[in-house]
């Protein structure tokens, strides 16, 4: 793939150096999204039991449906070959199943304290390589196309919020201090808008569309491994009920968006 470079069409359209302060812009906002679900913490531990699940389905639903309505068709346009895309996704869903076998760990988006007693030092790692991995796919989703770009980072935003509260909560139990747990969880975010630049800078010595897949595999693990199991059950139907039509939600919104962008 041979780097894109500025076509100036008279309409103000972005340039090569407009995509990167683009990229590096999402990639921020995506890391401070730790500070936020570090301060989600202090919520009431009642309001967190019933505000959660839902959310964490919404969540689940708008990974699926970035994974399949906006990364993997983009990375297999344009005449890319299939195979090599579908394996990359597949790669991209074992790398993060290696990784939760690896560290025995999971993301855990219950109250702090209904946590289990993690290895804060290797969650902090792990969560640290996901975000990498994470900004890679998703810039090089950007690099691509703009708008699935901003699409695929929704997705991955939404689920990012109950996820870094987890992570928070996690951490905390782990022994850090709440001051602490905020500041490193937020520090292993920034890999996020690392990988984002990164893939920025490999335009043109790659083929990116591979990363997007990798990207594609993340999101589809993330969603039906870590997120599904915590909420597809409920003793009282009306939670059920409400955990379903939340994750139905989340698959709408990015088809939604899907349909506004071609």
């Amino acid at each position: 793939m041979q780097r894109r470079e500025p076509i100036d069409t008279g309409t103000g359209g972005p340039t090569v150096d407009d995509r990167l302060l683009t990229i590096l812009g999402f990639g921020l906002a995506m890391s401070a999204i730790a500070l936020v679900g570090g301060l989600l913490a202090l919520a009431p531990d009642r309001f967190l039991r019933r505000a959660l699940p839902p959310t964490v389905a919404f969540a689940a639903g708008a990974l699926v449906g970035g994974a399949f309505l906006f990364m993997l068709p983009r990375a297999l346009e344009d005449g890319t070959a299939e195979a090599p895309v579908l394996e990359f996704a597949i790669l991209g869903f074992t790398i993060m199943l290696a990784l939760d076998q690896l560290l025995e760990w999971h993301h855990c988006h219950r109250p702090p304290g209904h946590h289990v007693r993690p290895l804060g030092p290797l969650l902090l790692v792990a969560d640290g390589l996901h975000n990498l991995l994470g900004g890679l796919a998703i810039g090089s989703l950007f690099v691509i196309d703009l708008r699935a770009g901003i699409a695929a980072w929704i997705a991955a935003a939404l689920h990012e919020l109950p996820q870094e509260f987890g992570d928070f909560g996690a951490i905390v139990q782990a022994g850090f201090s709440r001051r602490r747990a905020l500041l490193y969880n937020f520090l292993s975010a920034l890999t996020f808008p690392l990988g984002a630049v990164a893939a920025w800078a490999l335009d043109g010595a790659g083929d990116l569309r591979l990363l997007v897949a990798l990207g594609a595999g993340n999101f589809v693990y993330i969603a039906a491994a870590d997120l599904i199991p915590e909420v597809k059950r409920s003793p009282e139907l009306a939670q059920t009920t409400l955990r379903f039509v939340a994750f139905v939600t989340g698959v709408i919104l990015l088809w939604v968006g899907r349909a506004m962008s071609s």
